[in-house]
């Protein structure tokens, strides 16, 4: 008997992305399709989902669902079960799905998510007739409060059941102020530390935590790293608590979409049998550019240009990447300051550094084809793709030792070279010492031809599909849900 799992997600691939949330809420479904799972996933309908779903079937309106009428309904993501709240009060604007247009948080999104995680709480009770579920997968803070629901407001005389809460970044928590408890619909006894209440207000990913069944995080290493200071935010004390409940299982990749054998992105299309026709997409990455041809090796960046990815110290460490005979090419959006550092740095290296500010899925692709070695120096990382691309593309990733890049790059240290087993470059601390380190170690070894290019094939023959991750979430959720038949 399948086990019948509903996936609780503000966005997924192909409808609605903004990061790796979408990617892993995407391809969960396809993933666990061979192990016994049927996944239907569960969005917002922001005005890019309902786009997607085509011919919609209404399965349940709400007259007030928070203060504004919705309707829940059915639709197919991939071919997969979708379920979509239409809630146009709350989801039917311009903007980001989580931001405004001049990128200010809604003030409303309390209640948006909110609304979100009771639509979702209501499912999992048997709100619909004939649609039953086993178990209830939420991701990050915007589903949070699905569990919440179902732990202190369940539909009336339903049974309890398993769930997961899976943290894809802990930074971003939905923290908002006490006065809004009143109208979440929740009873006072919701408002305690073990329940909704954090540091005094309401925290949204806090409140699925407390309230899961187990908690997930998209590495094993990240899954470590959250019970320190550090890295947990403020929620260490909690994730400590709740001991082995808290798990780490690795994202995977699509490598249908990503796959230089046959990506329409490229100059050319390669493998790791033929790395020698990989030279016609550095090429062609440079007359993008505007980069001079040269026979020193390329970094790539694609990244958000932000503190966590480490892009301040990127921007100190330029004029030494030139000095050495490095290039770089980048492709991101984000912080002014960062923006404008770089700016200055292309500015005094014409024709070494070259910039393309915003975001660019092609591009993308084109970048990790083109560069001997993309750079991803982030000071916290719970997974990271942008690695996983890398490695699949031949493209040496230069990374810090945290979270996922930490569990998925194998350092070019002495044992390793001699074992022929690695495939990149990991760093301690993100600092310009450090950095500079690691670009001048990617420098010697890219001046042993030989040992290059088996750094890149056997970063190219790792197996980052998601057979494994789907594999793990299936064992997961027969834990939690038992002998089924």
């Amino acid at each position: 008997m399948a086990r019948r799992v509903l996936s609780v997600a503000s966005e997924a691939v192909p409808l609605i992305k903004t990061g790796g949330l979408a990617d892993v809420a995407g391809a969960l479904p396809g993933a666990l399709a061979s192990h016994g799972v049927t996944m239907t996933t569960l969005l917002p309908g922001f005005p890019a989902v309902m786009l997607g779903v085509k011919r919609p079937k209404v399965l349940h309106r709400y007259k007030s669902l928070l203060g504004e009428p919705a309707r829940l309904v059915a639709g197919k993501l991939g071919a997969h079960p979708l379920i979509v709240l239409d809630a146009p009060g709350l989801f039917a604007r311009d903007g980001g799905p989580y931001s405004d247009p001049a990128g200010q948080d809604w003030e409303d999104n309390w209640r948006r998510f909110a609304a979100f995680g009771r639509a979702a709480a209501d499912l999992v009770g048997g709100l619909v007739e004939g649609l039953e579920f086993d178990l209830v997968h939420a991701h990050d803070w915007q589903a949070g409060m699905a569990l919440a629901y179902l732990r202190f407001a369940p539909v009336a005389n339903s049974a309890p059941k398993p769930s997961v809460m899976t943290i894809h970044n802990m930074a971003f928590q939905g923290y908002f102020p006490e006065q809004i408890f009143g109208e979440l619909g929740l009873p006072a006894s919701a408002w305690s530390i073990e329940g909704v209440e954090s540091y005094g207000g309401v925290g949204f990913l806090k409140a699925g935590m407390e309230a899961a069944s187990l908690i997930t995080t998209v590495s094993p290493t990240y899954a470590r790293e959250i019970r320190q200071g550090e890295f947990g935010m403020g929620l260490d004390g909690l994730v400590r608590s709740r001991g082995t409940r808290v798990r780490g299982i690795l994202n995977g990749i699509d490598t249908a979409e990503w796959n230089p054998v046959g990506d329409p992105y490229l100059a050319r299309n390669y493998s790791h049998r033929t790395l020698a026709a990989r030279a016609a997409n550095k090429r062609a990455l440079e007359a993008e550019f505007g980069l001079e041809p040269g026979e020193g090796p390329l970094f790539v960046v694609v990244s958000r240009l932000t503190w966590q990815k480490g892009m301040d110290v990127l921007v100190e460490v330029l004029d030494h990447l030139v000095r050495v005979g490095g290039r770089l090419a980048l492709l991101g959006s984000g912080d002014e300051a960062t923006v404008e550092g770089l700016k200055a740095g292309a500015a005094r290296h014409p024709g070494r550094i070259g910039l393309k500010i915003g975001y660019d899925e092609g591009l993308s692709h084109r970048l990790q084809a083109g560069g001997d070695a993309i750079l991803v120096p982030s000071r916290f990382e719970p997974c990271g793709l942008t690695q996983l691309y890398s490695l699949a593309y031949g493209c040496v990733p230069v990374v810090a030792r945290t979270g996922g890049l930490a569990d998925t790059v194998i350092d070019a240290n002495l044992a390793a070279l001699d074992a022929g087993t690695t495939t990149g470059v990991q760093f301690n601390g993100v600092t310009h010492a450090e950095l500079a380190d690691a670009i001048d170690r990617t420098l010697q070894l890219w001046r042993s031809p030989a040992a290059w290019r088996q750094l890149q094939r056997n970063g190219m023959k790792a197996d980052f599909s998601w057979v494994q991750s789907g594999k793990a979430y299936a064992e997961l959720y027969r834990e939690l849900t038992g002998a089924m038949g």
